[in-house]
């Protein structure tokens, strides 16, 4: 079981609920497909609960939301449940835009009321200092003017910078033209981050300009696989600090629905290649759901490849343990006494 949260690292409090996962005060669980996620309270992303641990806690939830929950609202597909100090969503027959409001849409709306609240606190504090300053005579007009303009956003980068820090990615890589050497890379610098078609289907590859050689798609720096595909994911989520309104959301999941899959989506977003800058807001916001997406459906993909092989080992040792092993009479004489044929 997660200790903490796979997107943000925050700790999940402990619930008083539910003993199978005793960890995570929102679960969300989805009966029909088998899965289960832990909510994290700080950046409301679900994180898939793995399948070892699943099945009786899913069993449980079912019962809890059947017998003892309390209804606090409900759609056609989804519902959401409080028992005790554990809030439950339940999950039915939603389709891909029902499910991603729920998953991702309170997020980015919720990003967005409390970017309102940072600006807003941002601005009270600029008007403090300047009746402040304008009382004592120790503050220019120039100063006035740059801190009322400035200090809404700089409250804003400072709550930014202390969830995500100033790097997007550190390591190193040499820029395979000029052997430049590559240690980290900025979130400012995002509207130059590349975006490509990556080997496998539904990856995409990261890549920046060489500040040396100023080559960029046969050299700079290309991060690939699960490298890039975590650091799209958090610069996706700083790239969209300030959230999204709920028409937004809405036309983004449209989108998605439009394009099929969440992996088709990033395919027809990105094209043959594409800036983050360049992305429409629309776009870059149906991107973000649609990257959470295809790594969740890309974890499933693993653990179904290892359920078979593990089916496979099981099936091969049972053939074994039947039928060479065990002695053929001696193993028709015991089903014919659990038949009771003698």
């Amino acid at each position: 079981m997660y200790s903490r949260c796979l997107v943000c690292s925050t700790p999940f409090e402990p619930n008083e609920t539910l003993a199978h996962v005793p960890l995570g005060r929102r679960l969300a669980f989805d009966p029909a497909r088998g899965r289960l996620w832990v909510v994290c309270r700080t950046c409301k992303r679900w994180s898939l609960v793995p399948l070892e641990e699943r099945w009786e806690a899913l069993e449980g939830l079912e019962r809890i939301t059947r017998d003892r929950a309390r209804l606090l609202s409900k759609t056609d597909n989804i519902a959401l449940y409080r028992s005790g100090n554990l809030d439950i969503v339940r999950v039915g027959k939603a389709d891909l835009a029902e499910e991603a409001w729920w998953r991702y849409g309170r997020e980015l709306t919720s990003r967005r009321e409390q970017y309102k609240r940072l600006s807003l606190a941002g601005s009270v504090a600029a008007a403090a200092a300047m009746v402040g300053g304008w009382a004592t005579g120790g503050m220019a007009l120039i100063g006035v003017w740059f801190l009322w303009g400035n200090a809404p956003d700089a409250l804003v980068d400072g709550a930014r910078w202390l969830r995500f820090g100033g790097a997007a990615w550190r390591g190193r890589q040499e820029c395979p033209r000029c052997g430049h050497v590559f240690q980290s890379l900025r979130y400012r610098d995002r509207s130059g981050f590349g975006l490509f078609p990556g080997d496998e289907p539904g990856r995409l590859d990261m890549v920046y300009r060489c500040p040396q050689c100023g080559h960029y798609r046969d050299g700079g720096l290309r991060l690939t696989g699960l490298e890039a595909e975590r650091t799209l994911r958090r610069t996706l989520a700083y790239h969209h600090f300030a959230g999204a309104s709920e028409r937004r959301v809405v036309s983004a999941t449209r989108l998605i629905q439009e394009a099929g899959t969440p992996k088709d989506l990033m395919r027809i977003v990105v094209k043959d290649g594409r800036r983050l800058g360049d992305l429409q807001r629309t776009g870059a916001v149906a991107l973000e759901i649609a990257a959470n997406e295809s790594t969740e459906q890309h974890l499933l993909e693993l653990e179904l490849a290892e359920l078979e092989a593990h089916w496979r080992r099981e099936e091969e040792l049972a053939g074994i343990i039947d039928g060479e092993l065990t002695p053929l009479p001696m193993l028709e004489t015991l089903r014919r006494k659990v038949a009771g044929q003698g």
